[in-house]
């Protein structure tokens, strides 16, 4: 499916912190102190360290499927991106996505094991459908990136980029909505807002 977007000349800065390693210090609205989740992963010194407790459900455990799964397509991409893209600041963008969703996937696959479910999705179709049909990066779309012309590189990996960061957000918005456990929960705010902020960064990108 063929996706469309707006490049709108927005001026969000990228962080390398901005694909949620680091937990978000915005203030929340009506919020008075820290959750017990946001009190242990000040504490860790990685993201990967931190560990989610034995209370979930089976949002919990589909959330974290999915992303995976969407992380490593995404690690694909943007190592894709740092070998074609001409552009430096694309490169850089690239480059910190993969180092920081790297500890991400640590961190989700070592939950998953604690609560002794799979770390890998069997079949991608299946289970997006299985839960109200979120959408999913096909794998023949990440393999048009190795051969669109170089010139046309940038636009086709920020466009499909793009897209592929919005599907993470659905899916924190589907764990934010029925997920059970404190940490995963935690973790799915700050993949909202993280992806939203790449997002920004991606559409300032292709209007630059």
């Amino acid at each position: 499916m063929k996706r469309r977007f707006v490049a709108l000349a927005l001026t969000a800065p990228f962080l390398l912190g901005a694909c949620g390693t680091e937990p978000s210090e915005a203030p929340v609205a009506g919020k008075t102190a820290q959750t017990q989740a946001e009190v242990e992963t000040q504490n860790v010194k990685s993201v990967s360290e931190i560990t989610a407790g034995s209370t979930f459900n089976d949002t919990d455990v589909m959330f974290l499927q999915m992303l995976v799964d969407n992380q490593e397509q995404g690690q694909e991409m943007v190592r894709i991106a740092v070998e074609r893209a001409q552009r430096q600041d694309v490169i850089d963008m690239a480059k910190a996505v993969d180092l920081t969703q790297a500890d991400e996937i640590t961190m989700m696959k070592n939950w998953l094991t604690e609560w002794g479910k799979p770390t890998k999705l069997d079949k991608r179709e299946s289970l997006h459908a299985d839960h109200g049909g979120l959408p999913s990066t096909g794998d023949d779309e990440i393999a048009s990136l190795k051969k669109v012309k170089k010139a046309d590189f940038e636009t086709a990996f920020l466009n499909l980029f793009l897209a592929h960061q919005h599907n993470a957000i659905e899916f924190a918005a589907l764990e934010l909505d029925k997920g059970g456990n404190e940490q995963a929960r935690a973790y799915a705010e700050r993949v909202k807002q993280s992806r939203a902020d790449q997002v920004q960064q991606m559409l300032k990108l292709l209007n630059g």
